[in-house]
């Protein structure tokens, strides 16, 4: 049967702002190139055709060295790269109205907003996410091999509505958002761009949709290793879609046959799929509507190696610089290792777990064949409670009022994890944010856990943009985190130094060493007791406070524990008035004077004297290491660079032997 024929503009569009959006920096004019646009064209609104003199005859692509591969192949390197030639396309004007072009390097420095790849996965997970209302069921994330150069690639899949060809190519333009619900998390129209392009230099979409009782199937390729090694200075995407209403897929033509086989031809050419049944084949598991996202050609770190790992866990995908860093730091804090604030920056898993403010009912994310375990800090937290707070909106009227669940981590004081996690419509946008100053007690271990829906987020969603209404968030956050470390603080084993403690008896006490007031109640047996202080007050107590009645043996130990050292008091730490500790209560027959203090505090500046001069040794060492480091990676480069080199020849002299 012969393909299916309309009347409609060639599918080689370029790229170019939509007349809804500026967000993406550029903009359009509508008189020229109509096709070019990001609505797709119907039967009822015919436009003119596209010149082809880009993209009917691609170019050939240029020799490249293979240093330049390897730079290119870098994400911070790949910018700053010329591979192609100098290339111009010519178009004709219909009307000689300019209009603003998309150079292919605007791809590049646009995906520059993610600063890490977890921030550019999560935009893709987020569209399927918004697919919930449309059916969605899953998401699956996972790792494929590509078969022409055995490289891995990333897969997302989801069974929402899909997209038809109208909504691929708004997909694929610059700017176009139709997210403007309250549901939905994206509003920008740039997600989809920036995060592919982060991830790696190509993406193939392929997507199935019913509309109107026309089933079809379509795919698009944003390619910018194609963009760049034919020297292209605007941005072309090819696409191609099927009729699929019937018993087998009818292509659907728009312009011409032969324009319609230039696409397809572009497709195999730069895709992982070397043939059209190869490319048909991936729609097989999609099933009547869905979408699947390949990125491939996954960007290098400066090592010349992938930046996600995808070998440290089958069923997780890391970040491999912040994986090693993680494990460098968690070898010195391993209380800390396991904890999902300090798993989140490298493990995609753990990061995944926390995206979602509220359960999904039915919807899963499967990472890797396996379903992520959505988490819920707040099921983390002691002595929590809920803290509501009103902000002032000067554009409505409105009432506007964000709960925040504030609390102590469990292991506080010990875990040292602080810092409120705020999500934007149910989506983490800052992770464990510390409000409070560095190098201050005040508001250890204090978690809090809130959705601010009044303020927007940064294009990245990994921030909010600064506002007013953000910095007004800011400072009742810091607020919060105060009134609730004053007066709960004593809960977990801190207090304020400088208080005045009340004296209880007038006998001399008996107090317990470091770490036996926390755990009084379970080394007592059951006959035994505390009096003058409950074992729940044992943590409140302050200096001149009383035990009384303590076992014999367990007296006798202790004092012999504290005549074993005489400096045990707290105040030996010289601590300003004000600030906070954990609870260390001494004997008061051992109160250490005046004087001892003052020699504790000169051994102590002496001491400090000495970790100043090793911190300057250190770091000139680091520095030398580092210069190290630096020429190590280049001889690796050049050593990559040799070796690829005579991988080609190797082959090549393979191939001209065998004809």
């Amino acid at each position: 049967m012969p393909p299916k024929t309309v009347k409609k503009p060639i599918d080689v569009v370029d790229i170019e702002s939509s007349d809804e959006e500026n967000d993406a920096g550029t903009t359009a004019s509508k008189g020229n190139r109509k096709a070019s646009s990001n609505k797709a064209p119907t039967p009822t609104k015919p436009s003119k055709p596209q010149p082809q003199q880009q993209t009917s005859k691609p170019t050939t692509p240029p020799v490249v060295t293979d240093n330049q591969t390897l730079l290119f192949r870098s994400f911070w390197k790949a910018g700053a790269v010329d591979i192609g030639p100098a290339f111009k396309s010519v178009v004709a004007a219909e009307d000689n109205l300019e209009h603003a072009r998309v150079h292919p390097k605007f791809l590049h420095s646009n995906a520059t907003s993610h600063k890490w790849a977890f921030g550019a996965i999560a935009e893709l997970l987020d569209n399927a996410v918004d697919e919930i209302h449309n059916g969605a069921t899953f998401v699956k994330v996972d790792k494929i091999g590509v078969m022409k150069d055995n490289s891995p690639a990333l897969v997302f899949q989801d069974d929402g509505g899909g997209m038809d060809p109208e909504g691929i190519r708004k997909c694929m333009s610059l700017g176009y958002s139709s997210k403007k619900t309250d549901t939905t998390i994206g509003q920008y129209g740039n997600g989809f761009k920036t995060s592919t392009m982060r991830l790696g230099a190509d993406v193939i979409v392929f997507s199935r949709a019913t509309r109107t009782s026309q089933a079809t199937q379509s795919v698009g390729l944003l390619s910018y290793t194609f963009l760049r090694k034919t020297g292209q200075d605007d941005v072309i995407v090819p696409m191609i879609d099927f009729d699929i209403s019937g018993n087998w897929a009818e292509p659907i033509i728009y312009s011409s046959e032969d324009d319609w086989s230039t696409n397809l031809k572009i497709i195999l050419e730069w895709s992982p799929f070397a043939s059209k049944e190869e490319l048909m084949l991936q729609f097989e598991d999609i099933g009547a509507h869905g979408t699947k996202v390949i990125v491939y050609n996954l960007w290098l770190n400066d090592e010349g190696i992938y930046e996600l790992s995808f070998d440290d866990d089958e069923e997780d995908i890391r970040l491999r610089d912040e994986a090693s860093h993680a494990t460098e730091s968690n070898k010195r804090l391993s209380e800390l290792r396991s904890h999902i604030s300090y798993r989140l920056c490298y493990s995609l898993r753990a990061y995944v777990s926390m995206l979602y403010l509220r359960k999904f009912t039915n919807f899963n994310i499967i990472l890797r064949g396996k379903p992520v375990e959505q988490y819920d800090i707040t099921d983390e937290l002691i002595h929590s409670e809920v803290v509501l707070y009103k902000p002032q909106l000067a554009t409505t009227s409105k009432q506007v009022a964000a709960e925040t669940t504030i609390g102590f981590i469990k292991g506080a004081p010990a875990l040292s994890v602080s810092g409120f996690n705020v999500y934007h419509k149910n989506r983490l946008i800052r992770p464990f944010w510390k409000v409070t100053p560095d190098g201050s007690n005040r508001g250890n271990g204090v978690i809090g856990v809130l959705e601010a829906n009044f303020i927007n987020p940064a294009h990245d969603k990994q921030d909010f943009e600064r506002s007013s209404l953000f910095v007004r968030l800011e400072t009742k956050l810091k607020q919060m985190v105060m009134e609730y470390w004053k007066g709960h603080c004593n809960l977990v084993g801190y207090r304020v130094f400088g208080s005045k403690a009340p004296n209880i008896q007038k006998n001399p006490p008996v107090v317990p060493p470091v770490g036996l007031a926390s755990n009084m109640g379970k080394q007592l047996p059951a006959d035994q007791h505390i009096t003058g202080s409950s074992v729940s007050d044992l943590g409140n107590m302050h200096l001149g406070e009383t035990i009384v009645s303590l076992p014999a043996n367990v007296e006798q130990d202790l004092r012999k524990e504290q005549s074993g050292s005489s400096t045990r008091s707290t105040f030996q730490k010289n601590l300003p008035a004000g600030s906070y500790e954990v609870v260390t209560p001494v004997d008061s027959a051992e109160r250490v004077s005046v004087d001892q203090i003052c020699e504790e505090n000169i051994q102590l500046f002496m001491r400090c004297e000495e970790y100043v001069q090793r911190q300057s040794e250190l770091k000139q060492k680091i520095t030398g290491l580092e210069k190290e480091l630096n020429e190590g990676k280049k001889r690796c480069a050049r050593l990559a660079a040799y070796l690829e080199s005579r991988r080609k020849q190797k082959i090549m002299k393979q191939s001209s032997e065998k004809i």
